[in-house]
């Protein structure tokens, strides 16, 4: 007859001995203070309800200007437009520092609106002065 083999399963061994020695054992040391927030605490950022909206104005060298509102992924509102007056108040509204480079960019476009109007208004005034000349070269004189 025969008998049944035996196996036996080797137990690994520990990988540091002194991790399985009990930790009464071990000396007491004072935890070390950590820096900055512990673990697991929440900020209140995270609690507060935060809305995302993203408002951007933009504007051409003529001086138009649009406006766009995103939410998030979503958005609300594209290509809307909006006068550099606009513009201006309400930068002027958040912060000296977004008015500033904001009213040099709407004079910028002012005066090169106000050149474009005076070069118009030149340009309106010698066809004025042509259209007087051939109507008076087309009318006969009445005196000859």
């Amino acid at each position: 007859m025969t008998s049944p083999t035996e196996t036996s399963v080797p137990t690994p061994a520990p990988a540091d001995p002194a991790a399985d020695a009990p930790a009464a054992d071990a000396p007491a040391e004072p935890e070390k203070r950590r820096r900055g927030r512990p673990k697991g605490s929440t900020s209140t950022a995270r609690t507060t309800r935060v809305v995302e909206l993203t408002l951007t104005v933009s504007g051409t060298a003529d001086g138009e200007w649009q406006a766009d509102l995103k939410q998030g992924a979503t958005w609300l509102t594209r290509g809307l437009p909006v006068t550099a007056a606009a513009v201006s108040r309400a930068a002027a509204e958040l912060h000296p520092e977004v008015a500033g480079p904001i009213d040099s960019v709407i004079g910028a476009a002012r005066e090169q609106r106000a050149a474009r109007v005076a070069a118009l208004e030149a340009e309106l005034e010698q066809a004025r002065k042509a259209l007087a000349e051939m109507d008076d070269a087309g009318t006969p004189n009445p005196g000859t």
